[in-house]
């Protein structure tokens, strides 16, 4: 991959690849946006195929972070870390520190959190190097209840929009990912008197949301041949495919996965199915919408407030679809664009 293209052509401002032969740390920084504020973004720690895999994550990551603050109506901008692991047990904490003073060095551009394969914990670790780090225990602490929450009213917002009604009583939700914000979505979908069927790699989260709520469960492979209602894809991105939109029976699509569409092309075709498509960065940001109690401190209850405003935020991108005549991912991102642009008009 020539970098400076794939840097060029996703937008960002900048791009940082990190390196400490000690602590066998290899990382990629990346700073989308700071049009409205100081970058915000997890840091991911995942083993990937190749790092060519691990920068296109983050640049993917981060240019979608930007969009989903800007949607939000937050002061901040957009960037994503990725940790790249070697598969032969790093020292974590050594890792995570040495994470944290490259963090530090960008002086506040970049503000990182909790994401795939990182902790609360282990924000904690890398505090000790950096102040620039949110989502801490005793404070906005672990993102998956905020974030479910905001995937929730997103899902509330899409019946809404599709059946007239919010009620999710008797509808069968068909959900992929039972990790942290999956299993938080599946309690909630539950207790709105929802029907799951859901599923992940690991059988133990499986069985865990299975025995709390009552679910079925399927094979990973399975779950988009499911008849159900909505699909919520929770787990990892790109997943809806060529191979999967002609498979779904459902008449939504609405989860907490990041970059649920693996090209623009697979936007087009749901719109073309009929499937209506709460797009994934709206839908949650309750996670990033959470880290405002850490880094500006808000109250509570009022990214609480905000959290649910996430209802209201889905219904405008599907007014401006009607309105536009666009599928609803375009919509998402004109809602965006509109909000960064305005500090310049």
């Amino acid at each position: 991959m020539n970098v400076f293209e794939a840097v060029t052509s996703f937008g960002h401002e900048q791009v940082i690849i990190c390196h400490d032969a000690e602590s066998a740390y290899r990382a990629v920084i990346a700073i989308h946006s700071t049009v409205l504020g100081p970058a915000v973004g997890g840091t991911r720690l995942k083993l990937y195929a190749s790092d060519d895999e691990a920068l296109t994550d983050a640049l993917r990551l981060s240019r979608g972070m930007t969009y989903k603050t800007a949607a939000a109506g937050l002061p901040f901008g957009g960037g994503k870390a990725v940790i790249i692991a070697d598969g032969r047990g790093q020292d974590r904490e050594r890792l995570l520190r040495t994470h944290g003073r490259f963090v530090h060095r960008l002086g506040g551009r970049f503000i990182t959190g909790e994401d795939v394969g990182t902790t609360p914990e282990d924000m904690a670790i890398i505090r000790q190097e950096t102040a620039h780090v949110s989502g801490l225990v005793g404070h906005s602490g672990d993102p998956a209840p905020f974030t479910a929450r905001g995937v929730f009213r997103a899902i509330q917002a899409s019946a809404r929009q599709r059946w007239g009604s919010d009620d999710l009583a008797a509808k069968t939700v068909a959900l992929q990912g039972c990790g942290s914000v999956g299993r938080e979505l599946a309690r909630l979908l539950h207790g709105a008197g929802a029907h799951l069927v859901v599923t992940d790699v690991d059988a133990e989260r499986v069985a865990r949301v299975v025995e709390e709520t009552g679910a079925a469960a399927v094979a990973p492979e399975a779950i988009y041949d499911v008849r159900a209602d909505i699909f919520a894809p929770c787990a990892l991105g790109g997943v809806v495919d060529d191979d999967t939109v002609p498979r779904l029976n459902v008449e939504v699509v609405a989860g907490a996965a990041n970059n649920q569409l693996l090209a623009d092309r697979h936007g087009h075709a749901l719109e073309e199915r009929g499937i209506l498509y709460a797009p994934d960065f709206i839908a949650n940001a309750g996670g990033v919408i959470s880290s405002t109690v850490d880094i500006l401190g808000w109250e509570e209850a009022r990214a609480s407030e905000r959290i649910d405003g996430i209802y209201d935020t889905i219904l405008a991108v599907f007014a401006i679809a009607a309105r536009d005549r666009v599928p609803t991912f375009e919509a998402a991102n004109r809602l965006a664009e509109d909000r960064l642009h305005a500090p310049a008009k």
